[in-house]
């Protein structure tokens, strides 16, 4: 079992733009000729700040699709934010740490994903609690926006596990995360 963030970035950093958009994102390939489906396949739970809920009910719930996933999702949120009927759906707040607890449980075995923001996963990898970081780096830049993941991580560093070209859009690499205790 792992905890892992899966995202996406431009090559300049950024995983959206300042006012959440990812349309950046769905003009650089199909999602199906990533890691993600065999990856989707290993994830027993999800966590993810109430900005990106925001987005995927505005953009995947509100046309009428419905929630993609079938795993439990924690919504890290301060804001009262609408559920999604059918989907387990847990609103939480405060220190990572216990949630995450309850998160491993519920995966079973399974990896926990970490959708973002980057400043969610912050707080997981401030707690020792980040194994992973699969980022599928775009083609694009765009100056500003939402930072990929707004820490310093650089004593030690992270340890590349692989790189693969994804089409002509994407490279995608794998970075395992170390901890200061297994130094």
């Amino acid at each position: 079992m792992k905890t892992q963030y899966y995202t996406a970035s431009s090559l300049d950093g950024f995983i959206a733009t300042e006012d959440h958009s990812l349309e950046w994102l769905f003009q650089l390939g199909d999602v199906n000729d990533t890691s993600y489906p065999q990856f989707i396949a290993e994830v027993g739970a999800l966590a993810m700040g109430a900005s990106t809920y925001q987005w995927m009910l505005e953009h995947i719930v509100a046309r009428g699709e419905p929630w993609p996933y079938t795993q439990p999702t924690w919504v890290f949120t301060h804001r009262e934010i609408a559920g999604v009927p059918g989907a387990d759906v847990r609103f939480v707040q405060g220190d990572v740490a216990p949630v995450h607890a309850l998160m491993v449980a519920a995966a079973h075995g399974k990896n926990v994903w970490l959708v973002g923001g980057g400043d969610l996963v912050g707080q997981f990898h401030d707690a020792g609690l980040l194994d992973e970081i699969v980022v599928q780096v775009g083609s694009v830049t765009l100056g500003t926006g939402k930072p990929l993941l707004p820490r310093c991580i650089a004593f030690p560093p992270l340890k590349l596990l692989s790189v693969r070209q994804v089409g002509t859009g994407f490279a995608e690499l794998h970075y395992e995360v170390p901890h200061a205790t297994s130094e």
